[in-house]
């Protein structure tokens, strides 16, 4: 049965509490991301900031101005809480606080079920209260793709092995992408997926997979963003 850390997207892009809005929301849209978690100075999870928080921001001027009879019934706290969301200038003032994680030995089903009732997009994985990864929706679907291209094969001590040897490799590479991507191994099958900045980042994904031993195969699902395009 897959795990949350045999799906999960690896490393973390992150942000600090005193990261500026503007900042974040570059970021998120640079990395073709929906929200980053926001870690404090001892890498422990304190919120996150999504694309909701920021349409939150975005319509905050329209409704400030909105029903009259709906503002009767709202707390002044509510109200404050909500200016500092749509005027806040940093990560820390707009991030959603209450945030739903999952550890990495949650099957996929359970997290599948998590997303579903708590009506969420992704889900941060924690290991001694620390961010390791992210599940999202996408990342549930390459999964459950991966184990219908292969009927007969369910992910195994085997393929965590190899996942895990991929990652590290990647990791230690000055050549690897500086944000996350996703590796999912199931009988030795392995797909990735991720944004690369060239088709020689792309190549040297495959190769670092290919070169551990029990893979069988390499299927590449990126997409090649220069690196110049993040300035424009």
């Amino acid at each position: 049965m897959m795990q949350a850390k045999d799906i999960m997207t690896t490393p973390v892009v992150s942000v600090t509490p005193e990261t500026g809005v503007s900042e974040v929301a570059r970021l998120l849209l640079h990395r073709h991301i929906s929200a980053v978690p926001v870690i404090d100075a001892d890498g422990r999870l304190v919120g996150v900031v999504s694309e909701g928080d920021f349409l939150r921001r975005a319509e905050g001027d329209s409704h400030r101005h909105g029903s009259w009879w709906l503002r009767l019934f709202s707390e002044p706290t509510d109200n404050a809480a909500e200016y500092v969301k749509t005027h806040g200038r940093s990560a820390a003032d707009v991030m959603t606080r209450d945030v739903v994680t999952v550890t990495e030995d949650i099957s996929a089903g359970d997290v599948a079920h998590l997303l579903e009732t708590k009506r969420i997009k992704r889900v941060p994985v924690l290991r001694d209260g620390k961010v390791v990864g992210i599940v999202s929706r996408a990342d549930l679907l390459r999964g459950l793709a991966a184990q219908r291209d292969t009927p007969t094969a369910t992910a195994s001590v085997e393929d965590a092995t190899i996942r895990k040897q991929i990652l590290e490799e990647i990791s230690a590479g000055d050549w690897a992408p500086t944000y996350g991507v996703s590796v999912v191994v199931v009988g030795g099958v392995v797909q990735i997926w991720g944004i690369v900045d060239s088709q020689e980042q792309s190549e040297a994904l495959r190769v670092a997979a290919a070169n551990v031993p029990g893979v069988k195969s390499v299927e590449l699902n990126v997409s090649i963003i220069p690196a110049y395009a993040w300035s424009m």
